[in-house]
């Protein structure tokens, strides 16, 4: 995992529980907290970072991740603002992630290694994502959805579908803009 990743994690973190949470998170978890943006870390880092928040604060490690998608979002729009121009909204915004988001990523960050997501439009009008990642972080990814409603204004509701956390080849996930 790049780390970037782990720098908004950092910031977030701080952000909202101040920075000596993040020395405590990182002590906790047993890890070296030097992370450069550029770097590449094992994900078995993240995932102890997460399990470790998760316990510290009685929370789900989903809802750990979750949490993290949705603060890091205004933090990538003030990195990355070029990414947020020209959409009108979440769904626009979301749809740019295979053709204009991720190639950038993979451009700025060698050896990223970037989740798939299909994109279809159900009869009601809901966006359906499929989701793909080996490293199965689909609470990530709603998080970061969440995210991208809220810097454009918007309320979303998500339901999974199908989960890879539950067998399923891929992760379905259901966004329906409310109001």
């Amino acid at each position: 995992m790049k780390g970037v990743i782990f720098n908004l994690l950092e910031e977030a973190v701080s952000i909202e529980h101040g920075p000596d949470t993040w020395t405590d998170l990182i002590d906790a978890a047993n890890i070296d907290g030097a992370f450069t943006s550029l770097g590449s870390y094992p994900d078995e880092t993240m995932l102890a970072l997460v399990d470790t928040a998760a316990a510290a604060t009685g929370e789900t490690p989903a809802n750990v991740l979750r949490w993290f998608g949705e603060a890091a979002m205004p933090l990538l729009a003030e990195r990355y603002g070029v990414f947020f121009e020209g959409h009108r909204g979440a769904r626009s915004f979301i749809l740019s992630v295979n053709e204009i988001i991720h190639p950038e990523v993979r451009k700025l960050y060698s050896g990223a290694g970037c989740p798939h997501f299909q994109f279809s439009t159900a009869t009601d009008g809901d966006l359906i994502i499929g989701y793909q990642s080996p490293r199965r972080l689909c609470a990530l990814a709603e998080g970061f959805i969440r995210g991208a409603a809220s810097f454009y204004g918007e309320r979303v509701t998500i339901s999974h579908l199908a989960c890879m956390l539950e067998d399923s080849p891929l992760c379905r996930i259901r966004v329906r803009w409310d109001g």
